[in-house]
């Protein structure tokens, strides 16, 4: 059975989005580095076309998730 190159990062994704759920900006923020650098690394060695469309999947919802984060920091400090 072949390991999907994509299931590390879908797994990161998903943490991220479970640290948002627990308003924890810090750590989804620390997990988002991390799967991007995952995402670079696949970037470099990408070498179909399919692969590539994946990836930009991925980063597009990896940015639309830093604005998830922005807007937890945001929430976290005006309710101080």
């Amino acid at each position: 059975m072949e390991i999907n190159k994509f299931d590390q990062v879908k797994s990161g994704v998903q943490e991220i989005i479970d640290f948002i759920a627990e308003k924890n900006a810090k750590e989804a923020s620390n997990k988002l580095v991390e799967v991007s650098e995952e995402l670079d690394e696949l970037l470099d060695f990408a070498e179909e076309d399919n692969d590539l469309m994946e990836i930009s999947r991925y980063q597009v919802l990896l940015n639309q998730l830093h604005q998830k984060i922005i807007g937890l920091n945001g929430q976290a400090t005006t309710s101080i």
